[in-house]
């Protein structure tokens, strides 16, 4: 029973979330827990989530747009967070700052878009 543990513990299978960009291109990549989704896209190289601010929530170029199927399962939107997307590029009802979505088991599946550009 502990070995099963174990290898459950060590192996343990990470959330996957999809990246799309404005034209439709998918790149679906592993995220561990804990980590947003800007770091996710960082770590696996995926265009269109410039990050400029590395996550401090000082810009709007880690801007998504997240389905509606999802919006509600994430954490509300604080105002801070609102402010930065005031300022984004063509901002709308379910944008988010994709350094704000801290990934959690309940976050597999997550597909995020990218706006045609960040600002």
């Amino acid at each position: 029973m502990l070995a099963l543990f174990l290898f459950i513990h060590i192996f343990r299978i990470m959330p996957k979330i999809t990246y799309i960009s404005h034209d439709g291109k998918k790149n679906t990549v592993e995220v561990p827990v804990g980590l947003t989704v800007m770091e996710g896209a960082l770590q696996n190289n995926i265009q269109g989530i410039d990050a400029d601010c590395g996550g401090s929530m000082a810009c709007a170029t880690c801007h998504v747009y997240v389905p509606e199927n999802w919006y509600d399962k994430l954490e509300k939107v604080q105002d801070a967070e609102q402010d930065m997307l005031d300022m984004a590029y063509e901002p709308k009802k379910n944008s988010r700052l994709s350094c704000q979505i801290i990934i959690s088991d309940q976050l597999d599946g997550l597909e995020v878009t990218t706006p045609i550009k960040q600002t």
